[in-house]
């Protein structure tokens, strides 16, 4: 399996870096689409994909395209597939469709049908059919729907690759490991300096740039849907840990992490020993707009509570409500949080280059300060701006140097 055509979805204003890190690890060429990536690659390359990318969404294998006027069309594409190659009929699948200006009617009809030209071929192949299994099946179908074409891919991936395998500690609105990921893609981190997150949660973006201090590969710490599939060998995957392991190796940064809320920081310490960084990571209890700086220059990387995420701040470990935390934008003092923080900033983080996360387009203007990039990005439905801010003392007004950043960043100020 040396030519396998893959397609690897990622969060939409992600394309360009995927496409970078897709290239540097499978060392082919690679072609940018929205929402996703597509290039050509082998077996090996595919499992090394979702052992090392930090940024898609899963690794998925396409089986078949075709044009599609009906429902028929649907069955007949499917059913020229080799399912059997793939899979067994003891095995439990899942048929997961997407649409994009189809004219078909029902798109449950146009699953139905795509689910029975896989069972019909096993059938007719071995006397069997396989399981339907909307839960917990074995194995993944994907199934996606242009206004004429029908493309169908087998995922590689099983959970989607934002679980990492070590979160089991988490808070209300725990952001994904793949955002957090393109958070330090787009600040262009060079995991040489230190990095420092003052509204940490559960650890994730700390972790993440741990791990990326000391090369642990995002996927040591789970298991994937291709070791359920029939070309998988057993022998090449462990080599591929044994590569990985191998390659780790001490922080060649130190990352800092903290947080108002003292629960929080118990949960991104026990997070960060489960993926292998507890000690590349140091994590403290204290308010953002206390907390003095860890160093003397580094970045600043935070996704701030908004919306329904931010608490009532306080001191460490305070706050009103059923949790410590933030549940609103207002300091328990009833000022807004945000221009403080700027303020905080610029008495006490000079020197340092702060990029926060927010669906407010207006942060800027609220935290007074200048800011010297916009990145787009989506937090799930939520469109937001990764905002770059130099920090000098009493005034953002200056022209500091800038900091180099990757020239794949879209720094555009519309959506993507």
């Amino acid at each position: 399996m040396q030519n396998l055509r893959l397609f690897l979805p990622c969060a939409a204003g992600v394309e360009a870096m995927l496409a970078d890190e897709a290239a540097r690890i499978a060392g082919a060429p690679v072609q940018a689409r929205r929402a996703g990536v597509r290039l050509s690659a082998s077996w090996r390359d595919a499992m090394r994909l979702n052992l090392h990318s930090r940024l898609c969404q899963r690794v998925l294998i396409e089986l078949a395209h075709g044009d599609y006027r009906q429902e028929q069309d649907l069955y007949a594409i499917a059913a020229n597939v080799a399912w059997e190659a793939w899979f067994t009929p003891r095995q439990s699948f899942k048929i997961e469709l997407t649409a994009q200006h189809s004219p078909l009617k029902s798109l449950n009809f146009a699953a139905l049908r795509i689910k029975d030209a896989i069972a019909d071929r096993f059938r007719d192949k071995t006397g069997s059919r396989p399981d339907v299994d909307t839960r917990f099946p074995q194995v993944r179908i994907y199934a996606h729907l242009t206004a004429d074409r029908l493309q169908l891919y087998i995922d590689s991936s099983g959970e989607p690759l934002f679980k990492r395998g070590w979160r089991e500690d988490k808070g209300d609105a725990p952001l994904k490991e793949t955002l957090a990921a393109a958070m330090l893609a787009a600040s262009g981190w060079d995991a040489q300096t230190p990095l420092y997150d003052p509204c940490c949660g559960s650890g994730t973006i700390a972790i993440e740039a741990a791990q990326i201090a000391c090369g642990i590969a995002p996927g040591l710490h789970r298991r994937f849907g291709f070791e359920r599939l029939a070309p998988f060998q057993a022998h090449v995957w462990a080599s591929l840990r044994e590569e990985a392991q191998a390659a780790q190796h001490a922080p060649t940064a130190t990352v800092f992490g903290s947080d108002v809320a003292h629960r929080m920081v118990d949960f991104a310490q026990r997070n960060a020993q489960r993926a292998g960084v507890a000690a590349a990571v140091q994590l403290r209890g204290g308010d953002a707009l206390q907390r003095m700086p860890p160093a003397e220059a580094g970045t600043m990387l935070l996704n701030p509570p908004y919306g329904e995420r931010i608490a009532v701040a306080g001191v460490a470990g305070g706050g009103r409500g059923p949790a410590p935390g933030r549940e609103s934008a207002q300091t328990d003092d009833g000022g807004d949080f945000f221009p403080q923080l700027a303020s905080h900033w610029k008495r006490h983080y000079a020197g340092w280059t702060a990029w926060v996360l927010t669906p407010d387009a207006k942060l800027p203007s609220r935290m007074r300060l200048k800011e010297s990039r916009r990145v787009p990005m989506w937090n799930g439905p939520i469109e937001c701006r990764l905002f770059r801010f130099e920090l000098v003392a009493g005034s953002a007004r200056g022209t500091p140097a800038a900091t180099p950043v990757p020239p794949t960043i879209d720094d555009g100020h519309g959506a993507s």
